[in-house]
């Protein structure tokens, strides 16, 4: 093996870099004696190079991904602390999140109710008797979020009756009941810029005859008859019977037959409405929410 060794030129390559590390051990004399090591123990690259000692070589750079850079750190791992607080101010009571919420549900069950109440009260023929609550869901829906929460209380309710019991249903809810919420729940919302309770009665009294008017001409419409014709017509013959009892020998005129059947029609939906506004009024101060009402004087006193 000996004789291989000396003979082969690997060999001679191999004494000859031995020969260049003494000298370099020479100058550095910190490394170990490497002429006392065997040369079998050497590593295997180290006896074939032609310098020594060996090139260290460079260091693979770590494979990543082009795409990601260290200014994309995703933002979880940047603020952690501020996503955590932004959270849970979405969450909070007086948060946006929280109140939009929180308006939406309100006002899907105060549309459920309304919508399911109607339909029981036509169904079970009572509706005369509960007649006055109608109105109830869209006026609390007006006082606690606004004008627009009472517009969609009140077409989410008459959608649900569309689907429920038609579209007959549907417009006589708007219209006798619907507008009127409506109506009362906007001047009772904005009662401190000025609208006292004698503004909200006359208006609201004017939107019941208006809704009352309307549901009169569509039912003449769907039973193919002028029930405004037939209405004024027993409007005149009646009071020609009472001034002909009385002794005056007068027929009245088709415009006082329309006044008169105007004002009768004004001062039913004014009372209606008038019992409307005080019913409405206890029952919210039960329910606590008379900070928001503008009562008159004679009314707070009594309740």
């Amino acid at each position: 093996m000996k004789m291989i060794c000396r003979h082969s030129p690997q060999m001679n390559g191999l004494e000859g870099s031995l020969s260049q590390g003494m000298s370099f051990l020479k100058l550095h004399p910190s490394y170990p004696q490497i002429s006392s090591l065997p040369v079998s123990t050497l590593p295997h690259h180290h006896a074939f190079s032609s310098t020594f000692p060996p090139s260290i070589p460079p260091r693979k750079p770590c494979l990543r991904n082009p795409r990601i850079s260290d200014s994309e750190t995703p933002v979880s791992d940047k603020y952690p602390e501020t996503l955590v607080s932004t959270g849970f101010e979405d969450l909070a009571t007086d948060g946006a999140v929280y109140q939009n919420t929180l308006r939406l549900v309100e006002c899907s069950m105060f549309a459920a109710v309304a919508g399911l109440a109607y339909f029981l009260s036509n169904s079970l023929a009572i509706e005369n008797y509960f007649g006055c609550f109608f109105s109830l869901p869209i006026v609390i829906s007006s006082m606690r979020w606004g004008v627009s929460a009472g517009r969609k209380t009140m077409v989410a309710t008459a959608m649900l009756l569309l689907t429920l019991s038609g579209p007959v249903k549907a417009s006589t809810y708007l219209l006798m009941h619907g507008l009127v919420g409506l109506a009362m729940g906007s001047l009772w919302r904005y009662g401190r810029l000025g609208a006292n309770w004698g503004l909200s009665i006359v208006l609201c009294t004017f939107v019941r005859a208006m809704g009352a008017t309307g549901f009169v001409l569509i039912t003449s419409f769907l039973i193919r008859e002028n029930i405004l014709a037939l209405i004024t017509i027993n409007i005149h013959a009646s009071v020609s019977y009472i001034l002909a009892a009385i002794g005056i020998n007068t027929i009245p005129s088709m415009n006082a037959i329309y006044t008169i059947f105007g004002s009768l029609v004004m001062l039913n939906s004014g009372f209606f409405v008038f019992l409307l506004h005080i019913l409405y009024a206890v029952f919210l101060t039960k329910l606590g929410m008379k900070a928001s009402l503008t009562l008159p004087r004679w009314l707070e006193k009594a309740i």
